[in-house]
């Protein structure tokens, strides 16, 4: 047994609460009291209650098109176990500006059909088993800062799935909505179950298949899961069959149509191929952006005049970098399924080549500070308007304004943060403030605009507040200031826009 002083605890990312980590796996009984309080209905079991799958969790658990109830299931450490604390306590463990996500918790709870648990004893109960564990990659960038090497982490990835072979139903569905190298429903996740259930000395019956998210964090962030087209297959068609039943009872399959494809491989190529498509659409743009800058041209409006064209109509603009979840690892997880499971001896290198210039795009940022900033950067104060990947969430995974964070640290600057959603940055440590006017009771000399937040979009305060300021440098490294800001800001400041040569 623990004592106090070894105590273990999981500290909530949104509230700062902490709370220990139990010593025991088993929590056998509040399943079966939950359980046995919806008794007929069909239960499914969601792992891993990230991003991803805490959605999916509400979105199953409020459908009207069948009877679900729902366990969420995540590790009891300290990354994951406050998630499950906080789902049971009825705080949902994602901030958004989506509102209809804490009206869909709130009517979760009002039904009592959402439990959160760390015991594996729950997919012993399940129906339907969804795998939305994360499987990431680990990058190695020599000393010219080129992409020298990569690992596909799949070791936790198979832990997750081993766990579920062990405990699942004979007659289980289970559908991975995890993005996983091509190939690994059938070279990897079927012969974990196989085994599994050769040594459960159990004839399996299960049913497996895989049917990618789409998941677009922001003010549509549940709205993106229910209304979108989904790609789906089944290891078999029986497999894919349950998996299109499934379906069709949590998105909106009569407005966007299910795909079908002829085997789970190509599903997950069409996974990695999708997003390593958009990953290479920033990187293009990326040096369009420099060449604007040089010709003194708007590139903004240059991309408005293209994507007039139904055909260029999804050309990227101009930003900081990549990050979130998906686009900075998932064309290397298709290179490692081409060399590792499917023995080729070439490499995906545009996806590779996208991938590394999508890592460095944050160093141009800082290239444009260091250039157009008067004098040393150390010992100055900067300003940095946002910290999540992307607008309108709590989300820094993978942020690009990680990279930027260091390069000014590195160089001396005292940095303070702001960010409407965040409150701690768990991969710095940090905590982030949230209120503006406590961020301008310092001064400034250079504020830097990092993530499109509609809270920044013409904000009064914002635009008072930085007048208030003196000799300003303004970097908007996402295009997020309107005209009028713009000209407000020159009268005062000096102001630079990525991809705006001319201003």
């Amino acid at each position: 047994m623990k004592t106090i002083v070894d105590t273990i605890y999981s500290g909530s990312l949104l509230t700062g609460e902490k709370f220990p980590i139990p010593d025991s796996v088993s929590d056998k009984d509040n399943l079966d009291k939950f359980v046995a309080k919806h008794e007929g209905k069909k239960i499914v079991v969601v792992q891993g209650l990230g991003f991803v799958g805490s959605i999916m969790s509400l979105i199953v658990a409020n459908t009207e098109k069948e009877n679900y109830t729902v366990i969420g299931i995540d590790l009891p450490n300290e990354d994951s176990y406050w998630k499950i604390c906080s789902i049971n306590k009825g705080e949902f463990p994602i901030v958004s500006a989506d509102e209809s996500i804490q009206t869909g918790f709130k009517s979760v709870n009002e039904k009592g059909n959402l439990y959160a648990t760390y015991d594996p004893y729950a997919y012993s109960l399940a129906d339907i088993v969804i795998v939305d564990v994360s499987l990431d990659v680990a990058k190695e960038y020599d000393e010219k800062n080129e992409l020298s090497d990569y690992e596909v982490l799949i070791g936790p990835f198979k832990d997750a799935i081993t766990t579920i072979s062990i405990n699942c139903k004979v007659d289980a569905l289970i559908i991975v909505e995890t993005t996983i190298p091509p190939g690994t429903c059938e070279k990897i996740i079927k012969p974990i179950l196989d085994e599994a259930f050769q040594r459960r000395g159990i004839k399996p019956s299960y049913k497996l298949g895989y049917a990618y998210e789409r998941v677009t964090p922001g003010e549509n962030y549940l709205n993106s899961v229910i209304n979108q087209y989904r790609v789906y297959a089944g290891v078999d068609e029986a497999s894919a069959k349950a998996i299109e039943t499934f379906l069709e009872t949590i998105i909106n399959t009569e407005d966007y149509p299910l795909t079908l494809l002829h085997s789970t491989t190509a599903a997950e190529i069409a996974k990695v191929l999708e997003n390593s498509y958009r990953a290479a659409n920033i990187a293009f743009i990326q040096e369009w952006t420099e060449y604007a800058e040089e010709a003194k041209v708007n590139l903004y409006e240059i991309l408005d005049a293209i994507r007039m064209r139904p055909t260029h109509d999804n050309i990227m603009q101009p930003g900081l970098g990549v990050g979130g979840y998906c686009l900075p690892k998932d064309p290397l997880i298709a290179d490692w399924a081409r060399k590792d499971i499917f023995q080729s001896n070439e490499e995906l290198s545009v996806s590779r080549r996208a991938v590394e210039i999508n890592d460095k795009m944050s160093n141009y940022a800082f290239d444009l500070i260091n250039r157009h900033h008067l004098g040393d950067l150390s010992g100055k104060y900067i300003l940095l308007l946002g910290v999540s990947y992307i607008g309108n969430v709590a989300d820094t995974r993978n942020t690009p304004v990680e990279a930027l964070y260091d390069s000014l640290v590195d160089s001396g600057c005292k940095i303070t943060i702001h960010d409407p959603y965040v409150t701690f940055w768990n991969e710095r440590e940090l905590d982030i403030e949230n209120s503006l006017e406590a961020c301008f009771e310092n001064k400034f000399d250079i504020i830097v605009f990092c993530v499109k937040h509609s809270f920044y979009v013409d904000h009064r305060l914002l635009n008072s507040l930085v007048l208030a300021q003196k000799d300003l440098y303004i970097l908007d490294t996402i295009g997020m200031m309107q005209e009028e800001m713009i000209d407000q800001f020159k009268k005062k400041h000096r102001v630079s826009i990525i991809g705006r040569g001319d201003i």
